[in-house]
């Protein structure tokens, strides 16, 4: 996954590679017959007056059911649009009316005096889709002096590999510090360590029937810089919660921290093929909520307090 200003306004040949690359929002519904748009088309939504752009990928594992889509709207001269809200469409064709309509909200990457990323802020998108397939994603960030009209494509797959919402948490035998901490550096690549994450590991917690949040995530070597921005919203939030019985766990994505060897076993335990994937576990096993890509304070915290409250 990669977030980058850089990817800026591309043809309407090259869109579709957007979204369906590598990688508190309103809820989207269903909308009465003839659609939320009338007789326009997604395509002729998309070629409104305004910039005519494609969206920046945050998320690309998507399957049946309610999924969370966050992305980049870049205008045409290279800058980020970060209005509050944007209005979202989906359809099942360029060339169709949208079926679905819902708003995606501003969310804030990363946290004050942390890791930097390519972008400070992103759009995040709820809604439920109940089949598999290649739908249309188009936004248009609300209140901008310039009208922008952001397209891409959501792929959704029949089932993905990681733990879906109420599935039992793998029990995986995370590493953790030594007594002395002395093993910080083969457990985390951030600077300073993050030695608040590193004192439990996934499979104990599970034994203890303790609530938990696990972060797979690299600071040092994630390509997109996203990753050392979740690692400190993991830590912001678990700050929040020092006083109740949830424990917060960073698991590093590459074996031996070498991003030549691969992901190690803990991500293929989890099913995970990108990075960074953020859990929470109940205090019965299974996941509560996931969140691929950035996650933003709020969201996690508003994830957290359920399990920690019960």
């Amino acid at each position: 996954m990669r977030l980058r200003p850089a990817l800026v306004a591309v043809s309407c040949a090259s869109v579709c590679l957007v979204v369906s690359a590598c990688g508190g929002p309103g809820t989207g519904s269903i909308s009465e017959e003839g659609g939320p748009t009338g007789a326009r088309t997604l395509e002729q939504l998309w070629h409104a007056p305004g910039d005519d752009v494609a969206v920046v990928p945050g998320t690309s594992s998507y399957e049946p059911g309610q999924i969370r889509v966050s992305f980049l709207v870049i205008d045409s001269k290279g800058r980020p649009v970060i209005e509050p809200k944007a209005r979202v469409w989906i359809a099942r064709g360029l060339e169709d009316r949208p079926f679905l309509e819902t708003e995606a909200r501003i969310e804030r990457v990363g946290v004050p005096g942390g890791a930097e990323a390519d972008s400070t802020h992103v759009y995040v998108a709820k809604f439920e889709v109940g089949k598999p397939g290649k739908y249309w994603l188009l936004a248009e960030p609300e209140g901008g002096r310039v009208a922008v009209q952001a397209l891409g494509n959501v792929v959704i797959q029949k089932s993905i590999a990681p733990p879906g919402v109420g599935d039992p948490a793998p029990a995986s035998d995370t590493p953790t510090l030594d007594a002395d901490g002395s093993n910080a550096a083969e457990l985390t690549t951030r600077n300073p360590p993050d030695l608040t994450l590193l004192r439990y590991s996934v499979a104990s917690s599970l034994r203890g029937r303790h609530p938990f949040v696990v972060v797979f995530a690299t600071p040092k070597f994630c390509t997109s810089r996203m990753c050392g921005p979740a690692v400190d919203v993991v830590e912001e939030v678990a700050r929040r919660y020092e006083s109740s019985s949830v424990r917060f766990i960073h698991v590093e994505v590459y074996e031996g921290n070498d991003p030549a060897r691969g992901y190690n076993r803990w991500m293929k335990e989890w099913g995970l093929a990108t990075e960074p994937w953020t859990f929470v576990v109940g205090g019965n096993g299974r996941v509560a909520a996931r969140f691929e890509g950035p996650v933003s304070v709020p969201e996690l915290d508003a994830a957290v307090k359920p399990v920690a409250n019960g």
